[in-house]
């Protein structure tokens, strides 16, 4: 059970609904950890402008931001958003489901680039505590990627910082939507609910 309860969409304040629209519109789904957030509006807002700067179109494929997410949110350990990231790179970017079941093994699997590897390299190490990323993963990505696709694999990263230690921390319970794709689309050995589902049902 949450450990701080999301309002409802009737006691949202209306100048927090536009940041739900944009949330709904960028996940697909309801999410509650917005819902949450929503109790201190200037706190949402201030989330969503960074989410907003991140998520924005720019040098670096969505799809490898996603994937980035994915692993960074793993790796931290925050099952709510490894299945958020995980169903967003499916269902609203178009990655290969089958790329997103197999992404803890990006190290070795063919379905993933050499660019990729060192991008994912990165999340992982960064995602671990301590931190794990040292001068090496750098010179990696610097074989594939310029300053600035380098400056949005860290935005990806310290976003999902953000939110990984946020409902990690508040036992944000997922929704359907991500649970049922997560429970379906990602393997046991790699992702399960933990914290994030009500126990209680």
């Amino acid at each position: 059970m949450a450990r701080i309860s999301p309002l409802s969409l009737d006691e949202l304040p209306e100048n927090v609904r536009m940041d739900l629209k944009y949330a709904e519109e960028l996940m697909g789904f309801t999410p509650n950890d917005v819902l949450t957030m929503a109790r201190w509006p200037a706190y949402l807002s201030a989330v969503k402008a960074l989410v907003d700067v991140v998520y924005a179109p720019g040098e670096l494929d969505m799809s490898l931001k996603r994937m980035v997410a994915t692993i960074v949110s793993g790796a931290a350990g925050c099952r709510y958003c490894q299945a958020h990231t995980a169903h967003g790179a499916v269902k609203m970017v178009g990655v290969n489901a089958e790329k997103i079941k197999h992404v803890w093994e990006y190290a070795h699997n063919p379905l993933f680039s050499d660019a990729e590897r060192a991008a994912l390299d990165l999340a992982f190490a960064a995602g671990v505590q301590p931190n794990a990323a040292t001068d090496v993963h750098f010179k990696k990505l610097e074989q594939h990627y310029n300053t600035r696709q380098i400056m949005e694999i860290m935005g990806m990263i310290t976003v999902f910082g953000l939110l990984n230690r946020w409902n990690d921390t508040v036992a944000t319970e997922l929704e359907k939507t991500p649970l049922n794709f997560a429970t379906k689309n990602l393997r046991k050995e790699d992702w399960e609910p933990g914290r994030h589902v009500n126990k209680e049902e």
